[in-house]
């Protein structure tokens, strides 16, 4: 019978199922042919295939990487670093070139006030917008990866420019300008450096409620700051707001209609514009056009009745910008820290406006790469007297809606800048400071994402906490505070979810072999001596504190109530659904031997459940398999609940496992043979499986109990 049994055996292991009984399977195999029930069907369980090599994850991800680098043709080393062939050589000149020319004017014809506009903000003559908007266009054509994102100077980084360098220098000065084309090589060069290392991923630490706050807060001081040119006096310079109002409610004696009319005017004919372009497709054409429309408007009105109330933009020079090498290095310390807050900003704004503009268009965006290509449009253009540049929302949005189908519409609208710089220069000069001002505004309003706040209170009060708490410190203790603030709050939110996991309790959902949290499932029910823990995290030193707390909490409090099967006092197997669990480290494994050791003292045997490989591995070098046994290492959770099963109906049936332990042993005779030999009758598996060798109990607790497996499996 014993031959007969083993055949069984390997015509099982064929279809990936073992038999599985007893302590061990060795248990089984030894046991006399006189102990084997009559009526035996075996448990088929799936078996668990355990690491045999020594190469760890993170050799063979080196190794596929190394494998990648090898097929690589020089075609491809040359489109790594020009991301512009990709589209080249696809490029359907007849269906793309008349809707890229079209989207290149439409951008290019809202960047030239925009630009300028932007400038002032920064605290820079308006010419530097331009030159800002000139060479960055054409070189982010050819070394950028998006095909619409449109990169010139924007309002959130000029602010963080006239913020940083207005406490080192006056801005009428020389070396405020140098000191802002310095700046964009060092921003430029990080970017190059982030992006060559790949670290765009650091930024994905920074939530989405703290990059809304934080735009919100900064659109609030940047509106408040273009209010000395509605009001027509000064104000002070800062990124704080009380500062400011209090400048702006100390100078109210100099208020001045007539800019704060003309102003208000402007404001209003751009928000209209924009509200039709957005709700009117007929008229989308608006919403690009405003800007210009505005600066038309404004140049025409101060050209013909030449009001002395309204400071107009004054002389700008004519010509393309010439090459110089950037100055004032001894101040690129001070500078560091701002550089880095602009690269994130960078990255948060326009990375992210690339990848969501690459998936509606159907191509693939590597945001490192897309880091990349922006570094060096920035340190080219600091050789040519830009202050830095990165990727804008508003024009971005505009290129996609005019249909721009690669780099050709940022050429074209580096031409549109070209021929502004060599032609249009003397006519900018009578342009009226507030239309300039009423041009960012209209911009930043957009920024104020107060919708998103409700939406977070009515979602998740957690992250509406995380929006008040960056935008109040931006508004009140500034931009780079604000930052700070908002991302190290986001990161102990972060570390508190990883340090305090989720970990659910396991049942069995009626009539089928499936586990799920018995809170989310209230239909699903227990079996008495086993409890089965899903760990919904990777376990690592921050935790393994908190999870075997929580262990020794659901092996004390036990709901009974819901749980079946033969009736016993206390817990004795502890089941770890592992599949959650993507990583492991030494400290917690370290934490799981001393788990073992302290169960093992109270005869309570761990059962781990449909590890990972890399978790599995990890397991495996540390001797923690060996150490727990091979054998109560199962692929699925109704595998080890067989299992368990079986042993605490022996225990029930009053047999000597709990007076040993549980691990196998050949001097020892089998589980079946004890348990045979003890109740002196013989049992199937059928019958323990469905309790049939308790005690007779109650017709109404009889109806309650469900077989492990039922008889047509």
């Amino acid at each position: 019978m014993l031959r007969n049994y083993l055949s069984i055996y390997d015509a099982a292991a064929v279809h990936m199922e073992i038999t599985y009984a007893s302590p061990s399977f060795s248990d089984l195999l030894s046991a006399p042919p006189s102990s084997m029930p009559s009526s035996a069907r075996p448990v088929r369980i799936i078996p668990l295939l355990h690491p045999t090599g020594t190469t760890s994850p993170a050799d063979v991800g080196f190794w596929r990487w190394t494998a990648k680098v090898r097929r690589m043709t020089w075609f491809d080393w040359v489109e790594l670093f020009l991301p512009c062939l990709r589209w080249i050589r696809i490029y359907k000149w007849r269906e793309y070139l008349e809707v890229d020319l079209m989207a290149g004017i439409t951008v290019g014809v809202m960047l030239v006030p925009q630009s300028m506009s932007y400038a002032k903000l920064a605290g820079l003559q308006p010419i530097y917008g331009l030159y800002s908007g000139f060479v960055p266009l054409f070189v982010y054509a050819i070394f950028g990866s998006s095909r619409q994102l449109a990169v010139g100077p924007v309002a959130l980084v000029s602010l963080l420019v006239s913020n940083v360098l207005s406490s080192i220098a006056d801005s009428s000065t020389q070396l405020y300008t140098e000191l802002a084309i310095l700046l964009s090589l060092m921003v430029g060069i990080m970017e190059c450096i982030m992006g060559l290392l790949r670290l765009g991923w650091l930024i994905r630490f920074i939530s989405h409620s703290v990059i809304s706050g934080f735009t919100t807060a900064s659109a609030i001081v940047i509106g408040l700051s273009q209010a000395k040119y509605f009001l027509g006096y000064d104000i002070d310079r800062s990124s704080k707001i009380i500062p400011v109002v209090k400048s702006i409610i100390a100078g109210s004696d100099k208020f001045s209609w007539p800019p704060f009319v003309m102003g208000s005017i402007t404001l209003t004919i751009l928000l209209v514009m924009k509200h039709l372009g957005k709700t009117r497709k007929h008229l989308r054409f608006l919403r690009a056009a405003g800007p210009l429309t505005a600066v038309v408007l404004g140049t025409t009105f101060a050209k013909a009745f030449h009001p002395s109330a309204i400071s107009l933009v004054g002389d700008i020079p004519q010509g393309l910008p010439k090459f110089s090498v950037p100055k004032a290095f001894q101040y690129a310390q001070s500078l560091i820290p701002t550089a880095l807050l602009i690269t994130g900003v960078a990255i948060l704004e326009s990375v992210g406006i690339a990848k969501a503009l690459a998936a509606k268009n159907g191509y693939e965006l590597d945001s490192n790469q897309e880091l990349f290509g922006l570094g060096v449009s920035n340190v080219l253009g600091s050789f040519f007297s830009a202050y830095p540049t990165t990727g804008s929302f508003s024009r971005s949005a505009v290129n996609h809606e005019s249909g721009a189908k690669s780099g050709v519409s940022g050429i074209v609208s580096g031409i549109i800048m070209t021929c502004a710089l060599l032609f249009l220069t003397p006519i900018f000069e009578y342009i009226p400071q507030c239309t300039l001002a009423a041009i960012v505004i209209s911009a930043v309003i957009g920024l104020v994402d107060y919708d998103e706040a409700i939406f977070l209170w009515r979602v998740d009060k957690k992250d509406f906490l995380l929006w008040t708490i960056t935008s109040t410190t931006t508004l009140f203790l500034g931009i780079e505070i604000g930052v700070l603030v908002g991302v190290g709050v986001s990161l102990a939110f972060v570390i508190h979810e990883s340090a305090n996991p989720h970990i659910a309790v396991l049942g069995r959902l009626p009539g089928t072999t499936v586990y799920r949290n018995v809170k989310q499932y209230p239909e699903a029910y227990t079996y008495n001596g086993i409890v089965i823990v899903r760990v919904d995290a990777p376990i690592y030193f921050a935790n393994t504190s908190y999870i075997k707390d929580r262990l020794r909490d659901y092996e004390v409090d036990v709901d009974s109530s819901k749980s079946r099967g033969p009736e016993v006092e206390r817990i004795y197997f502890v089941i770890l659904e592992m599949a959650p669990v993507t990583y492991i480290d030494s400290s917690a494994v370290q934490a799981l031997k001393d788990l073992y050791q302290e169960y093992k003292l109270r005869d309570i045997q761990i059962a781990i459940s449909n590890p990972s490989p890399e978790v599995l591995l990890t397991l495996s070098r540390s001797g923690l398999v060996e150490l727990i046994g091979k054998e109560w290492y199962f692929v699925r959770v109704h595998d080890a609940v067989q299992v368990c099963l079986q042993h605490v109906q022996s225990l029930k049936a009053g047999s000597n496992v709990s007076q040993a332990p549980l691990s196998s042993s050949e001097d020892k005779p089998s589980f079946f043979a004890r348990l045979s030999k003890e109740r002196g009758e013989r049992l199937s598996i059928t019958d323990l499986e469905t309790g049939n060798s308790r005690p007779p109990l109650p017709k109404d607790r009889d109806s309650k109990l469900e077989p492990l497996l039922s008889k047509e499996h």
